[in-house]
Formats: C-alpha cells, sequence, structure tokens
C-alpha cells in the first residue's frame, strides 16, 4: 500500500510539473520538431525515494513559555533559524544531525498525511510541527514518530543561540 501511495505521489508531482508548463509552442514549423530535446521525468522504482523531504521546516509555538521558533533546513545543511525576539541565524547543522534529519524525513509518508494546519487545542497547548514535500503535522502525529528524536535534538543543541549542533556560517 506505501508504495502505490508512492506511485500516486510521483504521478502527482509529474501532472504537476506538466501543468505548469504553461502555453509553450514546440518551436517547430508546420509540425517539424524543434532542436530542442524534450526533457525527461526520472523513472521512480522501488529504491528510489520519492521526494528527498528536504527543505525541512520545523516550527515551535506556543506553550507556557510563549515560544515562536522557526528551523528551515535546506538540503545543503544550512538551517535559517528564527525565534521571537531574536536575531535570525544562519548555521550549518552538524553531518549527522542532518543525516539523522533527512533519514527520519524519508521514512514518513508524507502524501498521506491530511491538509490539515496544527492548531492549538487547549490553552498553553505548545505545537511542534514540521513541513516538508509540501505537507504539515504536529510532532505526535502518529505517521511523524522516526521524526519525534531528531527533531527534539534539533531543537535542543542547534537552536538559537546556534548550539553545539549548528556552527554559523
Amino acid at each position: 500500500m506505501r508504495n502505490l501511495s508512492r506511485y500516486a505521489a510521483a504521478a502527482a508531482v509529474a501532472g504537476l510539473a506538466l501543468t505548469g508548463c504553461g502555453n509553450e509552442s514546440d518551436g517547430g514549423v508546420g509540425g517539424t520538431p524543434s532542436s530542442t530535446p524534450t526533457p525527461t521525468m526520472p523513472t521512480v522504482t522501488q529504491s528510489t525515494p520519492v521526494g528527498t523531504a528536504l527543505p525541512l521546516v520545523v516550527t515551535r509555538t506556543g506553550g507556557f513559555a510563549g515560544f515562536d521558533d522557526k528551523v528551515v533546513i535546506d538540503p545543503d545543511g544550512v538551517a535559517t533559524v528564527s525565534s521571537r525576539g531574536k536575531e535570525t541565524v544562519r548555521c550549518t547543522l552538524d553531518k549527522s544531525l542532518l543525516t539523522s534529519l533527512a533519514t527520519a524525513a524519508q521514512q514518513v509518508d508524507w502524501a498521506s498525511l491530511p491538509m490539515v494546519k496544527p492548531t492549538t487545542r487547549h490553552p498553553d497547548d505548545m505545537i511542534v510541527a514540521v513541513t516538508a514535500d509540501g505537507k504539515t503535522a504536529r510532532l505526535e502525529e502518529p505517521a511523524l514518530k522516526p521524526m519525534a528524536a531528531p527533531v527534539s535534538t534539533l531543537l535542543t543543541e542547534a537552536t538559537i543561540p546556534p548550539g553545539k549542533r549548528c556552527k554559523p556560517v
């Protein structure tokens, strides 16, 4: 079933890519093919992961302390970290932390997550949410279980001021 959803996700991405092409002419005259080669889409197989889940966005909002943190992790390992009342910082994540985040994110079936923005459930509710492949979910969502440990490490050891797991760029 999971592989079927991966194929469906790949088909949806391919459909979006084709839909976004706009009105392009073939560049030829009278049906003659143009000299510009037609780009090909990569083939999805069982060994090809659908999406790398990076960039990855982790947010922490609310709670008794009134958190308002955001960490955007680019595929190259550079994180942009912002927090209420503090200057935004860019830093390079420790390779082992980046690897654990990317590996965990690839274990999540992002395509199956509902399109629902996490909202507070009670006063002082702290929301830790993860966004990847266009989907956002609370960290406690069962589908995000692989993300729990690396996101916790990210928030405790790599946030503002850059911690020991994130060196300023």
